[in-house]
Order: C-alpha cells, then structure tokens, then sequence
C-alpha cells in the first residue's frame, strides 16, 4: 500500500534525516570535482573510478527516494550504504587508503556485514510478522549470519573479477587478503545475527532496536497486527 509524505516521516529522525542530505552532497560534490580533475589531468583510471562511485551513489540515492512510498529504509543504513561506496572506491582504490591505513579494509569488511546482517535479519522478520513463515529466534539470527556471509563473498568475487579485467588491485595480497576479509566478515556478520537474536528475545543492550522499531513503524503493511 502506497504511503503518503506526510506519514513516511512520522517516525523518520530529523537529526538524522539532515546528516544525510548533507553527507549526499558533500559526496556528490568532491566526486564532481574529482571528475572536473581527472579529465584535465587525462587519468583515465581515475576518471572511470569515480564515474562509477557516482553512479553508484546515486543509484542509491535514486533507489530510496522512488520507493519511500511503499518501503520506509532507515536513514542509517543509507548513511552507511553511501560511505561504504565511497570509502571502498574513491577513498580505497583511487586515494590508496588501503595502502595507507593497513585496518582500512578490514574496517570496511567488518562494517558492510554488520550492516548486511541486519538486512537479512530484517527480511525474515518481515516473513515472519506477515505470516509468510514461520521461524524461531535462533533460525532467524542463523539466516542473517548466512546472509551477510553469502554477500560477503559475492564481493570478493567482484574484487577478483575487477582485478582480473581491469588490472586493479582490489585484492591486495591475493588469498591472504581474501582470507581475512571473510574472517572480519564473519565477525560482522556474527554480531549482527546476535543483536537480532537479542531483540527477538526482548533483551537487546546495544539499542539497535530503535532502528528495528522505527522500520516496523513505517512499513505497517508488512506487519501483522
């Protein structure tokens, strides 16, 4: 059921909401600029890069903002969504971060599957208040491990096939680095699947479930009474 503006934001954190907008355009604007900067200097790899941070970017910002009026999607995991782009492209591969700061890619590995788990954990939790299944705490903290884990190596086999294609160097130090990336992904995701579990059973301590709340709160639709 479509949901009118004015509803959508009843429970939406303004606080929030403005970091948002203006981490999207601060982004935007260093990545234009950079564009502006590379085509002077002809960097070609530089200037591919950072088209697809854009594109990316803005397929997220895109995303959102067409289907706020059915699906509500927390401000925070858009925050992330966005920095995680921008961290992993344009800061990692085109600014040498990883090189720089050697935690920067487990940081990142750790964050995005913290972040992947709460997705799956939320997707079944839709299934399960709507009916759709039926699943105990435990098999739904099990699924978003899984989820995060199984998401976690469709990266890498995109870090291996750009590597491949494009003569990058995503994967740094080859299968150690792949190795410690899904370790920290585990980690993650891990943490993720145990404050869900948590939540379901009505005793979380890392008050993520403000964040679930609010998404129960603006999806009604998905949720049985």
């Amino acid at each position: 059921m479509k949901k009118t503006t004015q509803q959508l934001k009843k429970y939406h954190s303004p606080k929030v909401y403005k970091i948002k907008d203006k981490i999207n355009f601060i982004i935007t604007a260093i990545l234009l600029l950079e564009i502006a900067f590379a085509l002077f200097r002809t960097e070609w790899t530089i200037l591919f890069i950072t088209i697809i941070t854009l594109v990316l970017i803005s397929s997220v910002q895109f995303f959102t903002k067409k289907t706020q009026s059915y699906i509500y999607i927390p401000e925070e995991f858009q925050i992330a969504t966005v920095l995680f782009i921008f961290a992993t492209l344009f800061l990692g591969e085109i600014h040498g971060y990883y090189e720089s700061f050697w935690w920067w890619d487990l940081v990142l590995h750790t964050g995005s599957a913290v972040v992947f788990g709460f997705v799956g954990f939320i997707i079944l939790l839709v299934l399960q208040r709507g009916g759709r299944v039926e699943a105990k705490a435990l098999w739904l903290a099990i699924f978003s491990f899984a989820f995060a884990m199984a998401i976690g190596v469709v990266w890498e086999i995109f870090e291996f096939t750009a590597d491949q294609l494009f003569n990058l160097n995503m994967q740094k130090s080859g299968l150690t680095d792949t190795m410690w990336d899904l370790i920290v992904n585990a980690l993650g995701a891990l943490f993720a699947s145990f404050v869900g579990f948590l939540y379901l059973k009505g005793e979380d301590k890392f008050s993520f479930s403000v964040l679930i709340d609010r998404f129960i709160k603006n999806n009604p639709q998905f949720f049985k009474e």
